[in-house]
């Protein structure tokens, strides 16, 4: 590797070098303790200085100086971790560089000349490899270290380093921690001691900050049941969110198989930098707090004051700005923050100078003014080409001008009050889906009601009206404290499906795709799929005691909302759940509104919630778990375990407490939600338990404690609600409800609010973010679990030996998935599948890991062995193999009889194995996705493999010549390398004469009248390294075969075809003392899976 030239002092470092090479003008150096004559004492302590300086020049086992005659300073030019690499250096300067130098007259122009062809190589090295790096020329080094000490595969992208302590028992030792894309790496050389650490994130359990009197601040690595303590740390808090993201990506990759496309500096795993990183969190972090659509990023953040209108004085808070969103959010505890879609903007007025101030001027004659901007010329630009604004003297014309633009906006929305319901200017072009909230078809309110319910109702939304003029309505109202209260003591019906929108973004998902939902319904109307058949089945379960749902226009509308974002969205299809949330979501928003409500909440608020492991339900139930502990410790103290409320809870997170709670009741909480997300939910669960903690600690069992609950959530009532008894729930509730005193909703939420309203959307987060590797490992652990469980019955390895296996099965897996987005394996990884087709490998990963495990160890012809093994156990030839069929072929050739394996090898040269073309492609992969599952085609091929009679030897074909002469090829691989190879070899001649022999006397024994032809003379010839040996054997008979030939046939008799049974190969082979003991000879299979653990990742690096 060329360094940036670097002035040394040779005769400072001579202890430490050996020179190797010289001329005029370079010298190359081997590090003392490297190579011949290294070890010692000398060994060690340059071991220890290696690891312990920052530096590669340093480090490297060998280095190329550069000096002139007349000079005693030298300058280190580049360093190799191997003698080759150094050498193609050394090499290279004395083709490019001595004859040139002989030019020059002077020592400083050659060392001018020097200097500068090596920094112009470095700089056309790391153009495109090291241009996003903060220090390229440190980085170079770190990764030249990452390479030499981990020996991963060159592909491998470094993302960071840091200088730390890890934590061995209770010794510290001092080295490097390395994050790549894939691993986390450490190294520490002490006085000849050598810790080498390699985690890859993927096997990460648990990943968190922990302090101890012995540790102070340390990070905890969990994996494969083991603890890694890393401290002494610079920038602690920077290395963990790094290793947080790090690890985020992989279990998001891997196993939920996102692409990020819309990330571009996640998108390609050989490019991640920890500036990529960085950015994806700040742009993850923005579109949470501010709901905005997955495609936003951030772009710029200005600090800066904001006028707020409605408390008349300036507030400090942060512009953020994303391709289509100016965003604002308070840093003085004011809560205030305000979006604003670009779509919005009509003008931006021309920047006052004198206090660094613009104002932005957006639809609905509103303006918001942003003083003390740094950059306030930049960002008007910025916005305004966003927008397409010019900045023209027409455009940025005097305040009369714009106020003219924004009165005639007001006329217009006067004209259109359809468009002021929208705020985004969208009009309803489509006449087949209903346009009507079901709420307002079936339940209208009654204007001249004046009963106390319908008063208050009334003064709601007068409380709103006045909200409104001050805060603004809207994509662009701000959001306050006030905003919040008014959320807590309830929602107006009239009010509650636009505020949805508001609240969750959806409006400017919908603003952005005009149209969008129509064409869906279109696409998806008659589909019919897994998802398609579900939803029809659960119907008439959603919300059935509903008037709405009781009829077909709440049936056919909820129908075409959940098929529609089943054609969306096939990963998540349609999980049990929705059809819940998306009947509440119709009763007061319109049908398309309610399918963008329904976006929001799958892909942004809950992610992960709706797919067959319903993973993120359990990641915040362990966040509730989490809460749990720390906000109610006695109920803890009673309760040790916490399992129970997770099993309680799942259906609360599912629904949002709609299935739990009478509906006029959870609509307050879905308010609550959509304005605070998860957080509200978790609140209101605590509140919850806290509200029933004397009952649940004294009661005795599980069974108790749900019916303490399930009674508390029985007495809830809404008592503001202005709905008739025929919609209210309550109302139908059980008799004895009277005994339990009554709880309204309103009240619970404030509580709520009051008592864990401290809780922080971003600590929940950082939890989530935690609890997921958790969950995510604890349900690859229950598959393994099953997997092994039925494997277990079928082969003869421990309970150990099968773990190991599974582990080395499902690493090969993940190790095509590493280095690229599109990896075969990773696109038909699909959890939702049976345990034992999780995890497939095709032909390319099962080629590099059967080799590992087989037990011929210096077996030639490996790769068409592997391919014609691939194929037989391959049974429906989809072109993926699982691991009960990869467990069954080992264990055949490990633990079977002489017969069995013989069986095995004479298969290997039949149909569907033998003579098929050799590429190893999938040819009939299974259908996945949206295409509807043949279920009872599946309850065929199980009864099938229930009812499959044990084949037996007879029920095998006979093999014919070609086949017959590849078996003996193969049977002379096997042997390569044995100490009794020719033993073997001649074994296996003698046996092929001897069956030739056979088929003539039985071709006599029956044609004896026939002319003879003699046996075509057969030639085996070996490949590979036997190729040359004398075990390269001719089978001739000197006898003759009869065959029958008419005089029809001419003169030209035909070629003569011969074949044999397994009956025949097995007794010939039986008679072979040598054979058989090679066969039957066993094989420690614990050694072999040990030596593939090593060596997996080792030929990953070499192929």
């Amino acid at each position: 590797m060329w360094l940036k030239p670097d002035e040394i002092l040779l005769k400072n470092a001579f202890k430490l070098w050996v020179t190797e090479d010289d001329n005029d003008y370079f010298v190359l150096q081997r590090r003392r303790g490297y190579g011949e004559g290294g070890g010692g004492l000398t060994g060690l302590l340059v071991g220890t200085l290696d690891t312990v300086l920052d530096s590669t020049s340093k480090v490297a086992p060998f280095r190329i100086l550069h000096h002139t005659p007349d000079s005693q300073i030298y300058w280190s030019i580049a360093c190799g971790a191997t003698k080759e690499e150094i050498f193609q250096h050394w090499e290279w300067l004395k083709h490019n560089i001595m004859r040139t130098l002989s030019v020059f007259d002077s020592s400083e122009d050659i060392t001018s000349f020097v200097q500068g062809k090596i920094r112009g190589l470095i700089a056309e090295e790391g153009k495109v490899s090291l241009a996003q790096e903060d220090d390229p020329e440190k980085f170079r080094e770190a990764l030249l270290r990452f390479e030499k000490w981990f020996e991963l595969p060159q592909k491998e992208k470094l993302v960071t380093y840091y200088s730390c302590s890890y934590w061995k028992g209770k010794v510290p030792c001092q080295g490097w921690l390395y994050l790549s894309t894939n691993f986390l790496c450490f190294y520490s050389y002490l006085l000849g001691a050598e810790v080498k650490l390699i985690i890859s994130w993927d096997e990460v359990w648990k990943l968190e900050k922990t302090s101890n009197v012995i540790l102070t601040e340390s990070i905890h690595v969990l994996a494969h049941g083991e603890g890694h303590y890393f401290s002494m740390l610079l920038h602690l808090n920077e290395t963990f969110v790094i290793m947080e993201q790090l690890a985020n990506y992989s279990i998001k990759r891997l196993f939920d198989k996102e692409s990020f496309q819309r990330e571009p500096a996640l998108s390609e795993p050989l490019q991640i930098t920890k500036r990529g990183l960085e950015t994806h969190a700040k742009s993850e972090q923005f579109r949470a707090f501010f709901r905005l659509p997955k495609e936003e990023n951030l772009l710029e953040v200005h600090e800066s004051f904001l006028w707020v209108p409605f408390s008349h004085f300036n507030t400090l808070g942060k512009i953020c700005v994303s391709e289509n969103y100016l965003c604002f959010a308070s840093q003085d505890g004011s809560q205030c923050h305000v979006i604003i879609p670009l779509r919005e903007v009509v003008n931006v007025e021309k920047p006052d100078s004198s206090s660094r101030a613009l104002t932005v001027c957006v639809r609905g004659k509103r303006a918001l003014r942003f003083s003390e901007v740094r950059d306030y010329k930049r960002l008007a630009n910025s916005i305004r080409s966003r927008c397409g604004i010019s900045a023209s003297p027409q455009h940025s014309a005097s305040i009369e001008t714009i106020r003219g633009e924004c009165q005639s906006l007001i006329n217009h929305f006067d004209d259109n009050p359809e468009d002021v319901t929208l705020m985004v200017g969208q009009k309803d072009n489509n006449k087949a889906v209903s346009t009507e909230a079901l709420m307002t078809v079936f339940h209208p309110q009654d204007v001249e009601n004046l009963d106390p319910k319908m008063l208050k109702e009334k003064m709601k939304e007068q409380s709103w009206n006045i909200h409104f003029s001050e805060y603004g309505r809207g994509t662009s109202m701000f959001f306050t404290k006030k905003t919040r209260d008014l959320i807590v003591r309830g929602v107006p019906e009239a009010l509650r499906g636009e505020l949805w929108m508001f609240f969750s973004g959806a409006v400017n998902d919908m603003a952005t795709h005009p149209g969008y939902y129509n064409e869906l319904v279109e696409q998806s109307l008659g589909t019919s799929t897994l998802a398609t058949d579900e939803i029809e089945r659960d119907l008439h379960r959603s919300l059935p005691e509903h008037p709405a749902f009781q009829s077909d226009t709440g049936i056919s509308a909820l129908r075409r909302v959940l098929t529609a974002y089943a054609y969306r969205n096939p990963k998540i299809g349609y999980c049990q759940a929705m059809n819940i949330l998306t009947s509440v979501l119709l009763l007061y928003a319109k049908e398309e509104e309610a399918f963008w409500l329904l976006v929001a909440v799958c892909e942004r608020m809950l992610p992960d919630y709706f797919n067959r492991r319903i993973i993120g339900a359990l990641v915040d139930q362990a966040v509730f778990e989490d809460l749990i502990r720390e906000q109610l410790p006695q109920l803890v103290e009673h309760m040790t375990d916490l399992s129970f409320f997770s099993s309680v809870s799942l259906s609360w997170f599912l629904t949002l407490f709609i299935s739990v709670l009478p509906i006029e009741s959870a609509v307050n909480v879905v308010d609550c939600f959509f304005y605070d997300g998860i957080k509200a939910i978790l609140q209101l669960g605590l509140a919850v338990l806290d509200y029933n903690i004397e009952a649940l600690i004294s009661c005795h069992d599980d069974a108790e404690a749900v019916t303490i609950l399930n009674k508390f959530f029985d007495s809830v009532t809404n008592k503001d609600s202005p709905l008739p008894p025929t919609v209210q729930q309550a109302s139908l509730g059980n008799n004895d409800k009277a005994s339990h005193s009554n709880v309204d909703i309103s009240e619970l939420i404030r509580e709520a609010y009051e008592k864990y309203g401290n809780i922080r959307s971003e600590e929940v987060e950082s939890s989530r973010k935690r609890n997921k590797l958790h969950v995510i490992q604890t349900l690859e652990d229950t598959t393994k679990q099953n997997v092994l469980r039925v494997v277990s019955q079928e082969v003869k390895f421990n309970a150990l030996q099968l773990d190991g296996l599974y582990h080395l099965f499902k690493r090969q897996h993940f190790l095509s998935c590493y280095w690229t987005m599109n990896s075969p394996a990773l696109l038909h990884h699909d959890p939702s599948l049976a345990y034992l087709e999780q995890y497939q490998l095709g032909f390319q990963q099962f080629s590099l890991l059967f080799p590992l495990l087989e037990p011929w160890v210096l077996c030639s012809g490996k790769n068409t062995l592997s391919l014609w093994i691939f194929r037989l156990i391959d049974e429906n030839q989809d072109g993926l193999i699982n691991f009960r069929e990869f467990c069954c072929a080992l264990d055949t050739l490990y633990s079977a009889s002489f017969t069995n394996k013989l069986k095995f090898l004479f298969k290997l040269h039949l149909p569907p194995a033998f003579n098929l073309p050799e590429d190893g492609v999938i040819r009939k992969s299974p259908e996945r996705g949206r295409g509807k599952v043949d279920l009872q085609a599946y309850l065929k091929q199980w009864q099938d493999e229930i009812h499959k009679k044990e084949e037996t030897i007879k029920d095998l074909p006979r093999i014919d010549q070609t086949q017959f002469i590849q078996f003996s090829k193969t049977l002379y691989n096997l042997f390569h390398g044995d100490p009794e190879e020719e033993s073997l070899y001649r074994a296996v001649a003698h046996v092929t004469s001897l069956l030739l022999r056979m088929e003539e006397v039985g071709r006599r024994l029956q044609e004896p009248n026939g002319p003879q032809e003699p046996i075509k003379p057969t030639k085996i010839t070996l490949e590979g390294p036997m190729a040359d040996t004398e075990a390269s054997t001719t089978l001739e008979s000197s006898d003759t075969l009869s065959i029958d030939c008419t005089q029809e046939a001419g003169p030209n008799l035909p070629e003569v075809e011969w074949s044999f049974s397994f009956e025949q190969v097995l007794a010939s082979l039986l008679n072979e003392p040598v054979i058989v003991s090679f066969f039957d000879r066993p094989v420690d299979f614990q050694i072999k899976l040990d030596q593939a653990k090593v060596a997996q990742l080792k030929l990953t690096v070499n192929k």
